[in-house]
């Protein structure tokens, strides 16, 4: 297991400095679209929001265990496109029908890559700015629970974790939080968040590989 070098981990307040810093990466960062080719598409929202103490936090949610698909593990809000549909308006949603919040097309800050994903699908990400703390309200059909995770644990010691596994010659990216390791492709999406938004280095993330569970 090979892991990367990183930074000594700060806070991030969530301010108009940090919404800025992640308007300058983004703003530098020409994001990769993927071919569809066999896949469909869908669209997630890396949502940037504060918690409780004022810390600049991102959204993440385990998925209901009754799901047909990916159920239990580990994701950004967000899905398939309905017919018609941009990846963006999608995107916001996802959002609301999963967590019950309700943001608008000026709250979406950037595009990071595209990610096809081992079970067929391309993901788009926008990363999206919660203006005020919300209550959040997840439907049980979709989310068994969401959290509010401090950006600073993308900083961590360890961020990121790369597995080799025999059925892949790439390497398995993964990010331990929550008392866990969250996997690719959220563990890839999240990674470029911080590259981008929080370090300003436009890193690419498509090439890292996903664990076989999440293959299906």
């Amino acid at each position: 297991m090979k892991q990367m070098t990183t930074i000594e981990s700060t806070p991030y307040l969530f301010n108009n400095e940090l919404r800025q810093r992640c308007l300058r990466g983004l703003k530098s960062h020409t994001p990769l679209e993927a071919p569809l080719e066999e896949r469909r598409p869908a669209a997630v929202t890396a949502v940037l929001l504060p918690d409780e103490e004022g810390r600049g936090c991102f959204l993440i949610t385990k998925r209901a265990t009754k799901l047909r698909r990916h159920s239990g593990q580990w994701a950004l809000p967000g899905g398939r496109l309905d017919k018609d549909e941009t990846t963006q308006n999608a995107a916001l949603r996802e959002l609301q029908e999963e967590v019950g919040l309700s943001l608008q097309p000026e709250d979406v800050l950037g595009r990071l890559d595209d990610y096809p994903t081992r079970s067929g699908f391309v993901i788009s990400p926008f990363v999206v700015w919660c203006p005020s703390a919300t209550e959040l309200k997840p439907d049980p059909g979709e989310v068994a629970a969401v959290y509010k995770v401090p950006l600073d644990v993308l900083d961590g010691p360890g961020v990121p974790i790369l597995k080799t596994i025999p059925e892949s010659k790439d390497k398995v990216i993964a990010i331990p939080m929550l008392d866990t390791e969250v996997h690719a492709p959220t563990a890839a999406i999240l990674y470029q968040l911080r590259e981008i938004c929080l370090w300003g280095r436009s890193t690419r993330v498509a090439h890292f590989e996903q664990p076989v569970f999440a293959w299906r």
